[in-house]
């Protein structure tokens, strides 16, 4: 089993390092315009290389102006992998790319900030634990906070 989900995990730690830089995205777009209109042009000889350039962009945007089509049976299987890749793929993947830097949570603390509050929050036990045996009170077992990352 485990070698039959190997390609698939490979594939989707591909997508995860594409998905994760827009330049490697920009740059996989272009790739597969030109390796696709590369392709056309192999497959429709009547096509010039502008005109396969100007079909795969129009393709691969979906727009489809009718212009220029594959005749051939190749031209029509690389129009339908080409529509595909870019509908269920880069598509999403370019528009999850800004969604993300457009959700950003302003009231989220820095990695200073939270080491600042559990360094309070540790004086103010010990403060606490100190009051109590001067008081002569006993507090609650409680757990034992986790230590924090940088105290292990």
């Amino acid at each position: 089993m485990h070698v039959l989900l190997t390609p698939f995990r490979r594939v989707y730690r591909a997508v995860v390092w594409l998905a994760n830089s827009p330049r490697t995205l920009i740059l996989a777009y272009a790739l597969l315009i030109i390796v696709c209109s590369s392709a056309y042009h192999y497959f429709e000889k009547s096509a010039s290389y502008g005109d396969s350039l100007w079909w795969a962009i129009v393709t691969a945007s979906t727009v489809g102006y009718g212009d220029i089509s594959p005749s051939t049976w190749e031209g029509r299987v690389l129009a339908g992998i080409l529509i595909s890749v870019m509908v269920l793929l880069v598509i999403p993947l370019i528009t999850a790319h800004f969604a993300s830097k457009l959700i950003v949570d302003a009231d989220a603390f820095r990695h200073e900030e939270q080491e600042e509050l559990k360094h309070n929050l540790r004086r103010v036990r010990v403060l606490l634990e100190a009051l109590a045996e001067r008081e002569g009170v006993t507090l609650p077992d409680t757990a034992v906070p986790p230590a924090a990352p940088g105290d292990r």
